[in-house]
């Protein structure tokens, strides 16, 4: 990777609903500190530091496979770095439709599984 990754972490586990929000391109991180009532739908990451601020233009890597983001809601960064926390969609949006969602460009979506890498470059 030439560019300089600003954001890494990898799935721990996947909730028995994760693919619910597949047709919608959505995919939902979090922390082991999920909500009960949202844990099934989440793939739970390692918590880790962000080390610059996410912006649009940047990219989004799932287990090897490049997406360019779009846009960035106004807490996303604030709870990726908390709580592991965003929802990222696969949409091309230019405008995040919730605070806490980032946005990428539409591509086909990755088969995340436990050990899969995750990782921000600027």
């Amino acid at each position: 990777m030439n560019n300089k990754a600003i954001y890494q972490s990898k799935i721990k586990a996947l909730g028995p609903l994760v693919e619910t929000f597949k047709d919608e391109g959505m995919i939902i991180l979090f922390g082991e500190n999920a909500p009960d009532t949202l844990a099934d739908y989440c793939y739970s990451i390692e918590v880790n530091p962000v080390k610059e601020q996410i912006k649009v233009g940047q990219t989004f890597v799932l287990d090897g496979i490049s997406y360019k983001i779009t846009a960035v809601g106004d807490v996303a960064e604030r709870n990726l770095e908390s709580l592991g926390h965003i929802t990222l969609a696969f949409t091309g949006a230019t405008q995040a439709p919730l605070p806490g969602t980032i946005c990428v460009e539409q591509k086909e979506m990755p088969d995340l599984k436990a050990g899969s890498k995750i990782y921000i470059l600027a």
